[in-house]
């Protein structure tokens, strides 16, 4: 079979992850296949060739995007001119949908079939992107059950993938063994902190987790807190927080990585809401969802909000499983009732972790194979009809 050119755009790190593990079941299903675009150091570590740096469009919410706006137009007229002109079988765009939809849009327009891999968060907020979405993506490549529906009704080819990480996070854990493992100290209460993995999210929350740990610390001295980051920045970030906030003397863990290490070994949680609190949950941890962002991007979010509940345990489950608390809710005060009411509540804890398990059990599809047997059959679709127009 001939060489075929297979575009990809990915965002951010979770969609380098994604793309790599897409790149490599792809591989190893179909010699001959060539991938290019704008990937992340995983991606490119696959064989992908990246045009731009993805770091470049790692940008989050309405008043950082307009920061970069300039240079992210620029990225995208870019590579558009440039797969217009290469032509590829097929586009792949992995998350990023304020910056990929509409490069879809044009590809498609011009006849190359495109695919989305991951649904925007339309059931949630912003329907009206359902349209967009309609005109400008060929098939959608979905991780949560319940989108399919959503597309099925729009008209929209539509494949559920199951999500990767409840493939790679194991049914059950050993939590004394993660324990030993971050060398934590026995018979204490352990509590995960996760205030976010960049560096916009630790500048609007890292104060209310630290001094959300000093008041929980002060009610349950018997309690010894692990906080893992994803960076040299957001740990410097943290380590400054701790450090305006006096809590030199809190019994802290700073990692940098082993975020599910953390995870396994918590007995509870403080998340900022995003796939952490996915990751939370397929760790059976019991949790408290906070999250704190611009004023400005919050209340042009809230207004567009669909559900009642914004964290992923939460809209899986389909109730309010999972205490939230946004924004100006999100005090140090009020967080740390909501996690000593949550210690307190053996119940409770025991509820979210059976719930939890059904949830993983839902995901867990192997996402890999199921994307790229999607995609072969998106490409050889397409391909099979470009023959057809060629014979006719």
């Amino acid at each position: 079979m001939s060489t075929a050119n297979i575009a990809m755009v990915a965002g951010e790190a979770s969609g380098d992850l994604l793309g790599s593990h897409l790149v490599a079941a792809l591989a190893e299903r179909r010699h001959g296949l060539a991938f290019h675009g704008i990937g992340g150091p995983r991606m490119i570590g696959r064989g992908f060739d990246s045009f731009h740096p993805m770091e470049k469009l790692s940008v989050r919410g309405y008043v950082e995007v307009l920061r970069h706006y300039r240079e992210i137009m620029g990225i995208r007229r870019d590579l558009l001119a440039r797969l217009l002109d290469e032509r590829p079988q097929l586009f792949i765009g992995i998350d990023a949908p304020d910056f990929n939809l509409d490069l879809e849009y044009r590809l498609k327009a011009a006849g190359v079939p495109t695919m989305h891999y991951v649904s925007p968060s339309i059931w949630a907020w912003r329907r009206s992107r359902l349209r967009r979405i309609s005109r400008s993506v060929s098939h959608m490549l979905v991780l949560f059950p319940f989108e399919t529906e959503i597309y099925r009704e729009a008209g929209v080819p539509v494949t559920y993938v199951g999500h990767p990480v409840a493939d790679s996070i194991p049914l059950e854990v050993n939590k004394a063994a993660a324990r030993e493992q971050l060398r934590l100290p026995a018979g204490k209460l352990v509590m995960a902190l996760l205030p976010g993995s960049r560096q916009s999210e630790l500048r609007y929350m890292a104060d209310a987790f630290v001094q959300t740990a000093k008041r929980f610390h002060a009610s349950l001295a018997d309690v010894h807190f692990v906080c893992p980051t994803a960076s040299r920045p957001t740990r410097d970030l943290m380590q400054e927080a701790i450090r305006r906030n006096d809590a030199a003397e809190l019994p802290l863990t700073l990692m940098f990585g082993h975020s599910h290490e953390a995870l396994a070994a918590a007995d509870i949680a403080l998340v900022a809401s995003g796939t952490a609190t996915l990751e939370t949950a397929l760790f059976k941890t019991p949790m408290v969802i906070a999250y704190k962002m611009s004023p400005l991007t919050w209340k042009i979010m809230r207004r567009m909000l669909y559900l009642p509940y914004v964290g992923l345990p939460n809209i899986l489950a389909g109730e309010f499983l999972v205490d939230e608390l946004m924004q100006d809710a999100a005090t140090p005060e009020a967080l740390s009732d909501a996690l000593l009411a949550l210690v307190r509540d053996t119940p409770r804890q025991r509820r979210q972790v059976e719930r939890f398990g059904e949830i993983h059990l839902s995901l867990r599809q192997d996402n890999a194979t199921k994307s790229a047997e999607a995609v072969l059959e998106v490409l050889d679709g397409a391909r099979g009809r470009v023959g057809l127009r060629a014979a006719g």
